[in-house]
This record gives C-alpha cells, structure tokens and sequence, in this order.
C-alpha cells in the first residue's frame, strides 16, 4: 500500500475563494438593482468608483511588493462593492476613493493581504471615512429625487425628534439612508441566498438577531417610541452587517462557539449605540470592536484534542 505524507490541512474543501467571492457578489445583486432604482447615477457612480479603486490599489501594491495578481479571486472588487453600499449616495468621488484605498492598503494589506487581516476592510473605510469627514458622511438625499436637501435617517429621526419611520418605507427602502442599507427587502434576499448556498454560517446571523429582538423588544415594552424589533431589524446597516459584513470567515471566530459569542457582542453592542450613545446607528463600530476579539474568543472556544488532561 503507497502511503502520500503531506503537512497539513490533509481535509481539503471544493469551496474556492473566488467561488465564494463571487457568491456574495451575487448575493449583493439585489441590493445594488434596489441602490440604483433609488440612487441612479449616483449609486453606479460610487460602486464603480470603489471597485476599481480598491482593485486597482491592491494590484499596486502587489506589484511592489512582487507578489502574484489576485483581481481573479474578486476580494478587493468586493471590499469595494460593500464600501460602496456602506456610504451616503451623496458621497463625493474624492472621499470615495481615498477610503477604497484606505480599506485595502490599511484594512487588508498592513496585515499581509487576504486572510490575515483582523478587520473587516470595508468597515475600517468607512471608518476612515467617517472621522475624515464627518459631515459628508452624515449628509443625506433623498432616493428618487435626489435633491440636495439633507434628510435624517429613520435611526437619527428616532433617536433626536422622536420619529418612527413606517415600516413598509423600511421595507422597501424609500428613506435616506446609505447606498445598500435603506432596502430590506433587497438583503433578506441576498442574505437568504448566502445561507442556502452555504456561503456563510448562521450561527451569527441568527444570534445577532436574536440578541437585538430581545433587547429591542424590552425597551419597546417600556417606551414604544424606542422603535420595534422589526424596526431596528430593518433600519440602518443592521442587515447588511449582519449577512454580509459580521459573516466574513477571515474576521470573525473559526470555533462555532466563538461565532455565538461574536453574534451576540455585535447584538449588544449595536442597540448600546443606539440607545445610549450620540450616535443614531452602531452596526459599524460593533463590528469592528468585536473583530479586535476575534484572537481572544479564539483562544477560550477552541475545542480541547481527544484525551487532554490539563
């Protein structure tokens, strides 16, 4: 009998990286068709704009770096596309671009590239963004008319006047918002596809949902005006960063027990900001905070081998 002696992983996966890239690429489809039903010119601009900038600045710097192109495996068009879907319609084309590159270069590339960066690129250009300029990245249009009268969001209508945004608006995505947040409708769909192919695992998804409808449903009980559960579900980047931002496999926790933990952190920490902060909406910053764990829960969830004694 041949035996073949290799190092490890001796279990290899079909999945590839670019298979699963282009997964979620589909799986944001839906969402992109609703961004440029409600934003138009606006939203292609902007999701071109960041594609290529965040591909372009990656073949850069692997260029200098003399490393291999990797535009095949789609991860930085990616980290463009949900950049993009995270920003305010009336972003301009300047801001746009230094936060695509900003994502890649400080998000993904300072770590070594794909797979070993800690956070989640697209959110650490957003972040950029949103301390660089404040104001730009807190103006908002409304979809259709695109006229430039700044509007609230239904989470800042809540938060400052008291305002409950109706819940078929929410649904369909008719409100100000960021380019790919304000249509429900449009991430349940392509949050549905990524669990049916198995693109990304539940458990988070799942838990975040289930710690935000609890949370969300006991300061409903005791101040209506505090918004429903399907409320905070719909409204702001809640569904988008729970399909397709706290999902992410290289953020976020390998151990499935380390992935409740995640779910539920990002839960709290969402409807802390919203509640308690000066901040109307704290998807993002969730995120981000509870991928500086990722290391830690790693460390305390991962399984002890057959027959270890302390």
């Amino acid at each position: 009998m041949e035996l073949i002696v290799s190092v490890a992983p001796h279990q290899r996966s079909k999945i590839s990286i670019h298979w699963a890239m282009r997964q979620v690429i589909i799986a944001l489809i839906p969402a992109i068709l609703a961004s440029l039903i409600l934003f138009r010119e606006k939203a292609l601009f902007l999701i071109l704009n960041c594609s290529l900038s965040c591909l372009l600045t990656e073949e850069i710097i692997l260029k200098i770096k003399r490393k291999p192109s990797q535009a095949k495996n789609c991860s930085a068009i990616l980290t463009g596309i949900l950049l993009a879907l995270v920003l305010p319609p009336s972003t301009k084309w300047y801001a746009a671009t230094l936060g695509s590159i900003f994502a890649i270069f400080i998000g993904k590339q300072v770590f070594g590239g794909l797979g070993q960066n800690i956070f989640n690129p697209a959110l650490i250009g957003r972040a950029f963004l949103a301390a660089a300029y404040p104001k730009m990245m807190t103006t908002w249009i409304n979809p259709f008319t695109l006229d430039a009268i700044t509007r609230a969001t239904p989470l800042a209508l809540r938060k400052f006047d008291q305002i409950l945004t109706p819940l078929k608006d929410l649904f369909i995505g008719t409100v100000p918002g960021s380019l790919g947040e304000t249509s429900a409708l449009a991430l349940i769909i392509g949050g549905i596809y990524l669990l049916i192919r198995k693109v990304i695992d539940w458990r988070i998804p799942l838990t975040l949902l289930v710690t935000t409808v609890i949370i969300s449903s006991i300061f409903y009980f005791l101040e209506p005006l505090n918004g429903s559960p399907l409320f905070h579900i719909f409204s702001g980047g809640f569904l988008l960063g729970a399909f397709f931002m706290a999902t992410d496999p290289v953020t976020t926790p390998v151990t499935k027990k380390g992935r409740y933990i995640f779910g539920v952190g990002c839960g709290i920490l969402i409807m802390v900001i919203r509640y308690f902060s000066g901040l109307p909406e704290g998807v993002m910053y969730s995120i981000i905070f509870m991928n500086a764990l990722v290391p830690l829960i790693n460390r305390y969830t991962i399984p002890k081998p057959f027959g270890y004694e302390r």
